[in-house]
């Protein structure tokens, strides 16, 4: 069974879908239909723009968003998924993928998203940081006994665990992470700390958004980054949707439930096609993993 993954922000790449506008009709109209929604020729910031410009809050995501599914859509009919996952940002573009969201949905919600977590940035300081080389159960003791909002935010893979919060909480807890032997425990450059309690603002704009949006039956399970486990429901793909941002990516145990539900290939779509692919290979390395 092939499971198709969608990468998240951090993704993003210097020419991203220049190549694919000049080769496909497809990929330049839905590129200018994006344009046009957007307000703003996105096509050209991700086309020409330095690394500097692509780390702009109303590109980002979009620009990340739009790589992936345009990159599904130019697939055409082979493009058959049994299963799908993204990763944070990605989950938007897995439920474009499997048929739950239109494109034009999908962009505002992404939009609207990148905007409200934005806002949320600014109303305290906050930051992430990745931890390696610790078993997941220490990072979390270690973040409970922080008095600060200090969170586990991504479980990428084994050994692998982003956390986020306040800029004293994240601080205090790299400090005794790495007195507890972390291998590499290093404040990340990022503009807040995303799926932390602080998001809670922007989780409240989300769900209204997602509220005026039809979503509708998925052709295939998407798992969720809440829970990892599968899911064709779209109320619960809503709710989940909307938890998400307050919540850890469950993506080590996204891979897993997966794997044990008959995943037997790995297609990440879009971005650099390398980051989930190394994820899949930490977690089980005896599974093939492509590209789309």
């Amino acid at each position: 069974m092939k499971a198709y993954v969608f990468p998240g922000q951090g993704s993003q790449f210097e020419g991203m879908g220049k190549d694919m506008y000049e080769e496909s009709s497809l990929a330049k109209e839905l590129f200018e239909q994006a344009n046009q929604l957007l307000g703003f020729r996105i096509s050209d910031v991700m086309f020409t723009g330095t690394a500097e410009d692509l780390k702009q809050t109303k590109v980002t995501q979009p620009a990340v968003f739009l790589h992936a599914v345009i990159k599904a859509a130019m697939a055409g009919d082979s493009f058959q998924p049994d299963m799908v996952a993204g990763h944070s940002l990605g989950e938007i573009s897995a439920l474009v993928a499997n048929k739950t969201l239109t494109f034009e949905d999908g962009l505002r919600l992404v939009f609207q998203r990148a905007m409200a977590m934005q806002k949320a940035c600014e109303i305290q300081e906050s930051t992430m940081a990745a931890v390696l080389g610790l078993d997941d159960a220490l990072v979390e003791q270690v973040c409970r006994e922080i008095e600060e909002v200090v969170v586990p935010a991504n479980y990428n893979c084994p050994g692998q665990l982003v956390i986020s919060g306040s800029v004293p909480g994240v601080e205090k807890a790299v400090a005794r992470l790495q007195d507890l032997g972390a291998s590499r425990a290093l404040v990340l450059q990022v503009g807040g700390a995303f799926h932390s309690p602080l998001m809670q603002p922007a989780k409240e704009e989300l769900a209204a958004a997602i509220a005026r949006t039809p979503f509708g039956q998925p052709i295939c399970p998407i798992y969720q980054n809440v829970d990892a486990k599968a899911t064709s429901d779209p109320e619960t793909i809503q709710r989940n949707l909307i938890d998400q941002l307050t919540a850890p990516v469950r993506w080590t145990q996204t891979m897993l439930h997966m794997i044990g539900d008959g995943a037997t290939e790995f297609i990440e779509v879009g971005g650099t096609g390398k980051v989930l692919r190394g994820f899949v290979a930490r977690v089980d390395r005896r599974f093939p993993t492509s590209t789309l």
